[in-house]
């Protein structure tokens, strides 16, 4: 068997070792790229090496898994992994994310511990050596600070279907008491729950830095239905709510050599290739004015096609900011020695 089949017939192996409900073939073939045929070899293999795997019924389908999981000799992280995992906690303590930073820093811990010492002596050094030689680059933007103790209850409260009650200083009225009902949390450049007022069915956004007083309801608050986490990021560029407008972009030739082919405005765009070189971006969201801000990165790669009201946006932004700078200079910064 060739190296890179071996490596394909552990991997399988350990996704089947670590699910619980097991998985089909065409899950096998999602989950790894590759064909149904070639999947049934790769299959047929794990099962010479683990004869202990198990083969379900479910409906006209069949699931394969492998119970009690797999002894130590197959399951050492390799040195990439662990230093994939360094550089994650790493990642967000620089972001502020301590809470989540401590939770994966505890993982790393237990795996570290559960290694064989020989092993581990001999890996240290080589991942010591690449934790200096790769940064991770700490972009400019808000650093939000998470409260272990609102992002916890907030867990247990999407966990029990229960309604919180807390302290929001933001919105339109700030300071006031608010009673949602929580279903889900997103991370980024700012952290947010999202949530809907309680009797009603409409998913909104809460900074979480500005959740105080944060407690649980012994009051049901089952999720909308149909809702989907996922599906609702999609819906803005950034977190300020309105309408979604369907936004068209011209990207130009020199905007496509720039990286373009590497680079994601939105989970749904459609492209769409020019004969002069250039390509139309095409996707629907809402927060256009955190859209504005992004295209002014761009400069002079990409013109706004639709919505008149994003090109309006940017080109206020612009105003402002240029009307600020062509002014006389408010303070002055004396240099040493002056």
């Amino acid at each position: 068997m060739r190296y890179e089949n071996t490596v394909t017939v552990l991997a399988l192996a350990r996704k089947l070792a670590s699910s619980s409900e097991g998985m089909t073939l065409d899950e096998m073939c999602v989950a790894t790229g590759h064909k149904r045929r070639t999947m049934e070899r790769v299959r047929d293999a794990v099962k010479e090496l683990f004869p202990q795997m198990e083969e379900l019924n479910d409906g006209p389908s069949k699931r394969f898994r492998i119970p009690g999981g797999l002894d130590g000799f197959f399951q050492a992280p390799s040195k990439d992994e662990l230093l994939e995992l360094a550089k994650a906690v790493e990642e967000l303590r620089n972001q502020g994310a301590t809470s989540r930073a401590q939770d994966l820093s505890s993982l790393l811990d237990k795996i570290r511990a559960a290694m064989k010492r020989p092993l581990l002596r001999r890996l240290d050094p080589d991942i010591e050596a690449l934790l200096q030689a790769e940064l991770i680059a700490v972009q400019a933007g808000p650093r939000p600070v998470e409260d272990r103790g609102v992002l916890l209850a907030i867990r247990e409260a999407v966990l029990d279907g229960k309604a919180l009650r807390f302290v929001y200083h933001g919105g339109s009225r700030p300071g006031a008491t608010r009673d949602v009902g929580p279903l889900g949390i997103i991370f980024g450049r700012m952290n947010y729950l999202i949530a809907t007022d309680l009797g009603m069915s409409k998913p909104k956004s809460w900074r979480m830095d500005r959740i105080q007083n944060l407690a649980i309801l012994d009051q049901a608050a089952p999720a909308p239905s149909g809702f989907n986490l996922a599906d609702f990021a999609k819906t803005s560029f950034g977190y300020f709510e309105s309408t979604p407008e369907d936004v068209v972009l011209h990207v130009l030739p020199h905007g496509i050599d720039d990286g373009f082919d590497n680079w994601r405005f939105h989970p749904d765009q459609r492209i769409e290739r020019l004969p002069g070189g250039g390509a139309l971006v095409r996707f629907r969201a809402s927060g256009m004015l955190e859209l504005a801000w992004h295209l002014f990165t761009w400069g002079d790669k990409v013109e706004i096609v639709t919505p008149v009201s994003l090109r309006q946006t940017l080109t206020t932004e612009l105003r402002v900011a240029l009307a600020r700078h062509e002014e006389p200079l408010r303070y002055s910064v004396t240099e040493p020695g002056e």
